[in-house]
């Protein structure tokens, strides 16, 4: 990758561009937040659960995004780095080598957002 991504910086743009898509699409943003919101909570398994799951799924998918926006949700539903970082090892496990460079990629977000 020629540039340096900021996760930090990801995250807010990503935020404020999902704000901007609400306002011409109001619909479809109510629709994915009530989704986010019915299978985010709580459960039978716990919100930072579903968070690690999320992000082990980002890393497999390859999103920078996502990766962004779900290491900042673990870490607000109180993952601990080591639980981030054992997300990575699942993912890598799943995923392959394409996983792992991602995985990285988590890994300096969480360094950034932690």
């Amino acid at each position: 990758m020629s540039e340096e991504i900021s996760y930090s910086a990801l995250n807010r743009e990503s935020k404020s561009l999902m704000q901007e898509l609400a306002k011409s699409q109001p619909k479809l943003m109510q629709a994915f937040q009530g989704l986010h919101h019915a299978v985010g909570g709580g459960g039978a398994l716990e919100s930072k659960t579903k968070e690690l799951l999320s992000l082990a799924i980002s890393i497999h998918g390859q999103c920078h995004r996502c990766i962004s926006l779900h290491v900042a949700s673990a870490l607000s539903e109180g993952a601990t780095p080591e639980e981030i970082t054992e997300t990575i090892g699942v993912a890598v496990l799943m995923g392959g080598g394409p996983a792992l460079m991602h995985g990285l990629d988590a890994l300096k977000a969480l360094k950034e957002l932690d």
